[in-house]
């Protein structure tokens, strides 16, 4: 009689079949070979497209953002998977996008990303969606497809604005940069990336900020202070439609102050406080435009001629753009006529020399009563008694 052939295997063996799912027989856990799946798939992609090879490009995935990206000169473009989670045919993961525009960025930006992934039949991933992480902000082709124009010193990205739109902006870039190292000096990139958006919505988009902490603001400069040589450039954003409003000399003026915080950015710390930062920016941006003090600090003149002579210079507080906008524009006009008082009073290399002086401090306590002491061998208040009688005198 046969007997009963009978099922028999080791708990070791038992044990390997009951967790193969979850980890594989000595192998990874599930969510690391999801992981580098993932990478495997995004690194496919971004060769695609540096490689500009659209086929390659829609075999890892959805073609939205390809045609977005098209113009632009990327010199780098990867993703570094961080997580992934999976839901059976379907996953999510988080990934640091870093990009690089060539002949311009030293170092890559990069951005925070989520992307969604959907699973074939064959067991593959493909990539669903590509969008910012959180709550950061976005990347100007998130906003729709980027035209590109290059200039002498500028390349200036937009969606939704005509070309000879844009290349106005690369023209006042391009007046901008030289003028800005003629006050500066040229130890900076002498180049600059200015994106404009479609509306103002679209800045606030890219700041990841509310549109109304942006509105009747012209520019903004994002970047790293006190940032080593090789840090990503500096991205001057425009709010196209306050820039709109204002005239030619205006336009020039705002281009030429962003541009000079990028040439400044390197210099500019936490010690620097607001009024000496955007009151120099503002003294480039006017340096050699012929405005009087009254026609270029008009809020400030009223109130001084009213009587209310500001009794200290501005503090940061005051550059707040949700607060009071006419407050915002005397904090401006003031850190703008103190430094206009240095240039004068003890010369333009000693301006630029206390700037530097003040940045190089590293710390807020101290740095401009130093700076005030070795540079311009006077107190912090003698210097403030010496502005709030050079507004007399200008704005009186």
């Amino acid at each position: 009689m046969a007997g009963r052939r009978r099922a028999w295997r080791s708990p070791v063996v038992g044990l390997c079949l009951l967790l193969v799912a979850l980890v594989g027989c000595g192998g990874r856990p599930a969510a690391d070979t999801a992981r580098a799946e993932v990478q495997r798939l995004l690194d496919r992609r971004a060769a695609a497209l540096l490689g500009h090879d659209r086929a390659a490009y829609g075999a890892t995935g959805t073609l939205a953002g390809y045609a977005e990206l098209g113009q632009v000169p990327f010199a780098e473009w990867d993703y570094r998977v961080t997580t992934v989670r999976t839901g059976g045919a379907t996953a999510t993961a988080d990934a640091e996008l870093r990009y690089r525009i060539r002949g311009y960025d030293g170092a890559p930006v990069v951005a925070g990303r989520t992307l969604r992934l959907a699973r074939a039949a064959d067991g593959r991933w493909s990539v669903a969606a590509d969008r910012p992480a959180g709550q950061g902000g976005q990347q100007l082709w998130d906003q729709g497809a980027v035209n590109v124009v290059r200039g002498a010193h500028s390349m200036v990205l937009g969606t939704g604005q005509p070309q000879g739109q844009l290349r106005s902006y690369a023209r006042l870039a391009d007046r901008a940069v030289p003028a800005v190292s003629d006050a500066w000096g040229t130890g900076w990139s002498r180049h600059v990336v200015v994106l404009v958006p479609k509306s103002l919505e679209g800045m606030a988009a890219l700041l990841g900020s509310p549109a109304s902490s942006y509105r009747g603001i012209a520019a903004v400069t994002t970047g790293e202070t006190g940032a080593p040589a090789r840090a990503p450039a500096d991205r001057i954003i425009v709010n196209p439609e306050a820039y709109g409003m204002l005239g030619s000399l205006g336009r020039q003026v705002v281009l030429t102050h962003e541009t000079t915080h990028v040439a400044t950015r390197r210099a500019t710390d936490a010690a620097t406080p607001l009024w000496l930062s955007e009151g120099y920016a503002d003294w480039v941006g006017y340096r050699g435009t012929g405005r009087t003090p009254e026609q270029a600090a008009p809020e400030l003149q009223r109130a001084v001629a009213e009587g209310r002579v500001p009794a200290a210079l501005p503090v940061d507080g005051d550059f707040s753009f949700s607060g009071d906008a006419n407050k915002l524009a005397r904090a401006y006009e003031g850190g703008w006529l103190a430094c206009r008082m240095i240039a004068e009073r003890w010369g333009e290399a000693r301006l630029g020399e206390f700037y530097r002086a003040v940045g190089a401090h590293r710390q807020r306590a101290g740095a401009v009563e130093d700076a005030l002491r070795r540079v311009l061998g006077t107190t912090s208040g003698e210097f403030t008694a010496d502005w709030r009688e050079y507004l007399r005198l200008q704005l009186g």
